[in-house]
């Protein structure tokens, strides 16, 4: 498995300003073989970035010696795709359209997709949205970004995070494979789970090939809210036994931590947690 970090675990990252030589360096520097790229509306790296940057930063990640297989967007907190206004859904396409384009000419494999949310956690003004609309609007997202995943041969993996949708790995997996396209996967938080008081391990045994890519962060189930993420292997991640289910449905690609806020020493300790985890 590819050990990698997350571009909005480097100072400047959340934000999308840190300069992605400087981010690949740092990371390169904490000894990850790998980094997730992050688009945004705005910064370094958005869904109207020219190819030939995108094929610089590209140049830059072998420069570093970096795999370069994931790109993350977050652009779904602030455009979503489960909005009750139709104009923002078909934004939130036309954006998430251009981030396949970009990833596809960074060299990625594979997109994390937010497909919208009943309510955010951090934003009280969204939501909540009833289920039945949200899963129709999700679905309808998807369905609309699946043929541009296929034209462009990048994986379009929705993630399982905390937005009020697909609870359960069974509704994640039928959700799935309403597609019938092969580029539409799921893109797996293990530390997630853990705040709907689940199992990570049987998510990974019941999705099974529905996983593309894996984020890791930890959780204190005794918090239970979103302070609760904090260091690796400081939380109640069952990390033998996460391990062991993701070797057994045969996953070998990356493990990308998703480590927040940044500080200074976030990497260094996250790198040697994750050297850890990786040897169990």
């Amino acid at each position: 498995m590819i050990k990698a970090i997350s571009y909005w675990s480097l100072n400047g990252g959340l934000e999308g300003t840190r300069a992605i030589d400087e981010a690949m360096a740092e990371a390169k520097a904490a000894g990850f073989r790998g980094i997730e790229l992050a688009v945004a509306e705005t910064g370094v790296l958005t869904p109207t970035t020219d190819r030939k940057t995108c094929e610089s930063y590209a140049a830059l990640a072998r420069k570093h010696g970096l795999a370069l297989e994931t790109v993350a967007s977050g652009m779904s907190w602030g455009c979503c795709p489960t909005s009750p206004h139709a104009a923002v859904r078909a934004k939130s396409i036309q954006l998430h359209r251009g981030a396949l384009e970009r990833a596809a000419w960074l060299g990625a494999k594979a997109l994390l997709f937010v497909p919208g949310a009943i309510k955010i956690p951090w934003d009280a003004t969204f939501g909540p949205v009833r289920y039945d609309d949200a899963m129709r609007w999700a679905h309808e997202a998807v369905d609309a970004l699946a043929g541009t995943a296929e034209k462009v041969g990048v994986d379009l993996c929705v993630e399982n995070v905390w937005n009020g949708l697909f609870y359960s790995p069974l509704e994640l997996a039928q959700f799935v494979d309403s597609f019938e396209s092969p580029r539409v996967g799921v893109y797996f938080d293990v530390g997630n789970v853990l705040g709907y008081h689940q199992h990570p391990p049987h998510w990974i045994e019941l999705l099974t090939s529905h996983i593309r890519r894996v984020h890791v962060k930890d959780f204190k189930t005794s918090v239970g809210n979103l302070s609760g993420f904090c260091d690796l292997l400081a939380g109640d991640v069952p990390w033998k036994e996460t391990m062991g289910a993701l070797r057994a449905i045969g996953y070998d690609t990356t493990i990308v931590a998703e480590m927040m806020p940044p500080d200074p020493t976030l990497l260094e300790r996250t790198s040697r947690a994750m050297d850890r985890i990786l040897e169990l």
